[in-house]
């Protein structure tokens, strides 16, 4: 049967929620609006479509903006690769759209990135019954799937909507104002300012990043203080695999000012001394970066290492120029759009 591409347009939007129903999952038509896309001219995903027009496959294409300096750069993930049982075999006409499109530097290719640390997952176990309970459920799942209640959300706590206030180190505090002209609009212009290539973090990005209408759990964003300017600062969102896996809380962002040593570790401390507190078995960081590594110091030592796969290749379009001072974190990827939320039922929120 021969398949055809085309991009995807916004009256495909009941075409891409039957495309991810079919495989479990909810679409993203809010991405589809993404402010840097528009910006960029790009894509927003392609359509894989069968002779009769029907659409078989969809890969997504999260456009990010990028600085370096003064100067605009675009960089693309590819996202939510769905390819019906009918067009097996065909995804490599998606990523291959995706791969080739101009302008970008597209983390899909044949380079792991970074280098020697794209492997690399760090993860605090907070809650070792439960972790372990998880692990079991695993195996069941493994070995004997019929045994699996698919109706039944397996480890959620009354404390992912009802805890009490956090419990923050010194320097640290919870980071509430985002408007253009806020502590945090300095601080990101500050980070921009240190030449380095860099993921958009402006308080216009990040308001639209919180904007998901998927979200049960709002994200946790601390910023750490330096007198009154903010040096660092921190996003995460609860979220939880599948049916059967504990609540995680999952590390988005952990950045600082270069002159800033003591952010990292202090914003690093926050997340693990209240994550539990939230109702998270573990804490994890996804993505994480030579630079990082340093920031951590002893935080990194004590931290189980997940992983075994590279989470991140890149292709970098000829003639971007300082690769090297790219040190991505989560917020740089996918990872916020395709984390599964947790599923906290309407009443629960009500209840809290």
């Amino acid at each position: 049967m021969p398949f055809s591409l085309r991009p995807v347009q916004d009256r495909d939007a009941s075409a891409l929620n039957a495309l991810h129903a079919s495989v479990g999952d909810a679409g993203w038509r809010w991405l589809l609006n993404h402010p840097a896309r528009i910006e960029a001219e790009a894509p927003a995903g392609w359509l894989l479509l069968d002779d009769t027009g029907e659409p078989r496959g969809y890969t997504g294409n999260l456009v990010q903006r990028f600085w370096r300096g003064d100067d605009v750069l675009f960089g693309t993930s590819g996202y939510s690769i769905v390819v019906q049982p009918p067009a097996r075999g065909h995804s490599r006409m998606l990523l291959r759209a995706f791969a080739e499109q101009p302008g970008m530097f597209p983390r899909y290719g044949l380079t792991p990135w970074p280098t020697r640390t794209h492997a690399l997952k760090l993860a605090w176990r907070l809650d070792t019954v439960t972790c372990a309970a998880g692990r079991l459920w695993r195996e069941v799942d493994r070995r004997a799937p019929d045994l699996v209640d698919p109706r039944r959300e397996r480890f959620l706590n009354r404390r992912l909507v009802d805890h009490g206030p956090l419990v923050l180190p010194a320097g640290v505090a919870v980071l509430s104002d985002l408007n253009d002209r806020s502590r945090f609009g300095d601080f990101w212009n500050a980070l921009r300012g240190e030449g380095r290539i860099i993921a958009d973090r402006s308080p216009a990005t990040l308001r639209w990043r919180l904007a998901d209408p998927d979200r049960t759990i709002e994200p946790l964003l601390l910023a750490f203080n330096r007198g009154k300017a903010i040096t660092g600062y921190a996003m995460a969102m609860m979220a939880k695999a599948n049916i059967i896996e504990p609540p995680v809380l999952e590390i988005l962002d952990l950045v600082a000012l270069r002159d800033e040593p003591r952010a990292v570790p202090a914003l690093m401390q926050a997340l693990l001394k209240n994550a539990r507190a939230l109702g998270a078995a573990k804490v994890r960081i996804q993505v994480v970066s030579e630079v990082l590594l340093r920031q951590l110091g002893p935080l990194a030592a004590s931290a189980r290492q997940e992983g075994g796969w590279g989470h991140c290749h890149v292709r970098f379009e000829a003639g971007v120029e300082g690769v090297d001072t790219w040190a991505p974190t989560p917020f740089d990827g996918d990872y916020q759009m395709c984390l599964r939320p947790v599923p906290v039922p309407a009443e629960t929120r009500a209840a809290a």
